[in-house]
């Protein structure tokens, strides 16, 4: 025997050594004997048989490896020490057939390894050593994605050296750049629409408030313009949480309006999440020296990622001067010391005169909270038009779902019976809050009034203007009690 033959004979068969040969019979014989052979790691590089295939660019072994019909399957994306894929390793060693299989049997081209590179980036740093730009162009044509930075913020172009000899690479990847970014826009475009559609349907739901209204599609669509912007690879900065207050009276939705913008706000992405955290005085104000600080805080992180509203806030600023500093005006300047971090958006609720203590009881309050919203006490038309979106838009968990306004109900009529069945005083004390509390007792006047022969299946689930008006009468009573 030849000394070389007896050398190399002497060297131990590896799954491994075998796929960097492409020796496929090898492989079956040694995958039947130990299935699990097919993933298993070699001490070096920690690289898998399909990683080893990829990088020398053996297709026919890499196509074998993944089609493996065993107990246990190739695992595609398996990285090794230095967390690249397999095709990462393809495109790294200019395997442009290997790189082929890979994305048929659709690898992850935006994988990224330990240094935030993908295979595109590798793709381009083969393609100018070895001056062949085939495996820039494989991947190319699978739409690897041209935008992605590595962890030095450097894109596949940006690796380019700009000296001769790589104009053509240079070209194909500026063309891939600019059609990758006209795609995302017309991506983000329709995206926009449809998120403009879902916000109209929520709006339609609330009764009066033109002005904020116009403000919430103003928002909307800046924002939506600004992920187009961004889609098209132009610079935009951060919008800043916009920190407001709501003034008004009880029951004109502040509360409603609040988690509608929560939701508004997480659909174009400034909020991580849509969530509400309501807050009082009490829910921040401690009894003792020391208790405030810690009880405020806990609250701000439950609203982290949404919002913080802070119902009646005027309750923190006395309306009178102590000796003693108020622990309120220690709980105001908690919240006021976080809303600079961006983490949560603040809103102020009360009634628009108390709220000018708040105002002015802290200097930074104004270059802050940037909006102020005004929210007028409801007419008795606006009333009527609540009273029948309520009875349109039910849950199954309604008290009153099911039911229905008969034809004789229309919105004048209701207005009109509001006109002359409550007071100014009354409707600017409940406002939207004097809804539900009329239709309960409409429901119960429906029961107490037919007869239980009664087998009209339109009847049994219709309230009549008789109805509200003997639920009207019971609420000046339920509120004295």
């Amino acid at each position: 025997m030849h000394p070389r033959q007896q050398i190399r004979s002497a060297r131990p068969v590896t799954c491994h050594s075998l796929a960097q040969s492409g020796d496929i019979d090898g492989l079956r014989v040694l995958l039947h004997q130990n299935p699990s052979l097919i993933n298993s790691r070699n001490p070096v590089m920690s690289q898998t048989p399909l990683q080893m295939a990829a990088a020398s660019n053996q297709d026919d072994a890499v196509r074998f490896l993944l089609e493996w019909n065993g107990p246990e399957r190739a695992d595609l994306e398996a990285t090794n020490m230095y967390g690249e894929t397999a095709l990462h390793l393809a495109a790294k060693n200019g395997s442009t057939g290997a790189l082929k299989v890979l994305l048929k049997h659709n690898a992850r081209k935006e994988a990224k390894a330990l240094n935030g590179m993908t295979p595109l980036h590798l793709a381009v740093w083969s393609s100018v050593r070895a001056q062949d730009c085939k495996a820039v162009e494989v991947l190319l044509e699978h739409n690897a994605d041209v935008s992605l930075e590595d962890n030095e913020k450097l894109t596949p172009l940006s690796h380019l050296p700009k000296s001769s000899g790589n104009e053509k690479l240079q070209e194909m990847l500026e063309r891939q750049l600019d059609l990758q970014r006209r795609q995302k826009a017309k991506k983000a475009l329709s995206g926009s629409k449809l998120k403009m559609l879902e916000l109209e349907k929520e709006l339609e739901k609330i009764v009066g408030l033109d002005d904020l209204k116009l403000q919430l599609r103003k928002w909307a669509k800046g924002m939506l313009l600004d992920e187009k912007r961004r889609s098209l690879g132009l610079n935009v900065p951060k919008r800043k949480l916009p920190h407001m207050a709501f003034l008004g009276n009880p029951g004109t939705g502040k509360t409603m309006i609040a988690r509608l913008l929560a939701k508004l706000l997480h659909m174009v992405g400034v909020l991580e999440c849509d969530k509400v955290v309501e807050v009082q005085r009490t829910d921040l104000v401690g009894e003792f020296v020391g208790h405030t600080g810690p009880k405020t805080r806990k609250r701000i992180r439950e609203a982290e990622g949404g919002i913080l509203f802070v119902d009646e806030a005027y309750r923190l600023i006395p309306a009178q001067k102590a000796d003693d500093k108020d622990y309120g005006v220690e709980a105001l300047e908690e919240i006021m010391s976080v809303m600079d971090s961006g983490k949560v958006v603040v809103i102020f609720a009360g009634y628009a005169e108390p709220m000018k203590r708040v105002i002015a009881s802290n200097e930074g309050f104004c270059r802050r909270v940037t909006r102020f919203f005004h929210f007028p006490d409801f007419s008795t038309e606006e009333l009527a038009e609540m009273i029948h979106l309520k009875l349109k838009e039910q849950h199954e968990d309604s008290p009153t779902f099911g039911l229905k306004l008969e034809p004789g109900c229309t919105a004048g009529a209701i207005a009109e019976l509001l006109d002359r069945k409550t007071t100014e005083k009354q409707r600017s004390e409940m406002n939207g809050g004097l809804v539900w509390p009329l239709l309960a007792n409409a429901k119960d006047h429906l029961d107490y009034r037919l007869d239980l022969d009664c087998c009209d299946s339109d009847e049994l689930v219709s309230i009549t203007l008789e109805d509200l008006e003997a639920g009207l009468e019971l609420i000046p009573r339920q509120q004295s009690l």
